[in-house]
């Protein structure tokens, strides 16, 4: 069974990273579906991302709108509100690349979750709601490069980066009229 740190509160230690997945993949379909698109997970990783958000086209003979993630959930991370910025680094240079290359035709972000420490928090019910106390943070690296040698890149994510319907919206309308995440 893998050591966790202290401050880690898993229900069961060891479903507690596949969990974290889970908990991520529900957030992103939430936002997709409040912003009206329909979330596919990637089976094999060859792409370097792990799933496709698809917003229909806008009448029955428009082209479908697709961005695809790399989702990366961590413990590790606590985004300061009051802060710029964030650093996240990655585990390994491939997954950087991936992001970072030239793409002509469907784009890719990393979606980055900042999850609570105690997984029994994770998440609150009421009846009127459903709350989810994490959040996603989507930061574009096209184009980016890392540094000669380094192994595991970090990346600074801007806090006001928040992935939500609106901004995923903002994202696939610059992506079908052919624009820059």
């Amino acid at each position: 069974m893998p050591t966790r740190q202290k401050n880690v509160l898993p229900v069961i230690d060891s479903t507690f990273t596949t969990c974290m997945e889970q908990l991520q993949e529900g957030y992103v379909a939430a936002v997709a579906a409040t912003a009206g698109c329909t979330l596919e997970p990637i089976k094999r990783d060859v792409y370097g991302t792990d799933v496709r958000i698809i917003r229909p086209g806008r009448g029955d003979f428009n082209e479908e709108v697709v961005v695809m993630a790399q989702l990366k959930n961590t413990t590790q991370v606590r985004p300061d509100p009051s802060k710029d910025f964030f650093s996240y680094q990655f585990k390994k240079r491939i997954y950087f690349e991936k992001l970072a290359m030239r793409r002509t035709t469907t784009k890719a972000i990393l979606l980055v979750m900042a999850t609570e420490l105690a997984q029994a928090d994770w998440s609150k019910s009421s009846h009127n709601a459903l709350e989810v106390r994490n959040c996603c943070y989507f930061l574009n690296l096209e184009g980016e490069t890392a540094a000669e040698g380094v192994q595991s890149p970090s990346v600074r994510i801007p806090t006001r980066n928040i992935f939500d319907a609106d901004s995923l919206t903002a994202m696939l309308d610059r992506v079908e009229r052919g624009e820059a995440i």
